[in-house]
């Protein structure tokens, strides 16, 4: 079955507010704060990080970084950003002796709704 991610922005009181929800989940667990978040997510960089994660899956967020040729300190802020938002899951695997952070895909689709 298809996770889909639904994002709904709408005006108040002059400014906009966002909700989202995944099907099967409580709504309040994915409110924001602001409109700003959403554009943060809409940039290319998290489109490209996106395309990264689902096609040459990553070992680590330090992977991703050297796969993107990224800081690591922008590709973390990028995953806590998309792990908010419930597109990406991190996944702790245990090596020798630290445990490290996988980023997988959690949805296969993102709706935007408009409402005004």
């Amino acid at each position: 079955m298809a996770k889909v991610r639904e994002v709904t922005i709408r005006e108040s009181k002059g400014g906009f507010n966002l909700f989202g929800s995944t099907k099967g989940t409580k709504k309040e667990e994915y409110d924001f704060d602001g409109l700003d978040s959403m554009r943060k997510l809409l940039r290319p960089e998290k489109a490209r990080m996106l395309d990264a994660i689902k096609h040459q899956k990553p070992g680590s967020i330090y992977a991703l970084a050297k796969l993107l040729e990224r800081p690591f300190k922008a590709v973390m802020d990028d995953i806590k950003l998309l792990e908010r938002f419930g597109l990406i899951e991190l996944i702790s695997e245990k090596t020798k002796k630290r445990v490290r952070h996988r980023p997988v895909i959690s949805v296969d689709h993102l709706v935007i709704h408009l409402r005004i």
